[in-house]
């Protein structure tokens, strides 16, 4: 019986299908080490996010990049303001809004925990990728993820 001829379809859902396995995968990994120091792996996720901005942004600029909706991104930044970690500026355009950025302890704690974090993604990424193949991985990303994105971080 011959092989079936995979149509673009499933090559699309098996290839979306392996990523979101492998993202499971690793974010299990990243999860379980000790490296958070009081912070969620999520409120990370904004602390380092804020760290690439050269500028205060505003929240709906925020929540493109984080994966929240937007009332918990909202509740997100109240705590990290709370806490100390991220600062709200009025935002010059419109007085109705306002901009977020990190604190000094929150460009702080960013760094102390990205530098781990960073360690610990270059141990799982390398088990099993070459130099080469990390390229190409990373230029599919960046393809993927820019592809409907008019304004990348």
């Amino acid at each position: 019986m011959p092989a079936k001829t995979k149509t673009k379809t499933n090559r699309a859902n098996d290839a979306w299908e392996a990523l979101l396995s492998a993202h499971a995968v690793l974010m299990k990994e990243f999860a379980a080490e000790d490296i958070w120091e009081g912070v969620s792996m999520r409120e990370y996720d904004v602390l380092y996010t804020l760290s690439k901005c050269p500028e205060p942004i505003r929240i709906s600029e925020l929540n493109r990049h984080v994966l929240l909706s937007q009332p918990a991104l909202s509740r997100l930044v109240d705590r990290l303001a709370d806490r100390g970690l991220v600062e709200r500026w009025p935002d010059p355009a419109d007085g109705r809004s306002v901009r977020l950025a990190l604190t000094e302890a929150g460009l702080a704690m960013q760094r102390q925990i990205g530098r781990q974090h960073a360690r610990g993604v270059a141990r799982a990424m390398t088990v099993g990728l070459d130099p080469a193949e990390l390229k190409q991985l990373e230029t599919i990303c960046l393809k993927l993820a820019h592809q409907n994105e008019d304004l990348p971080l």
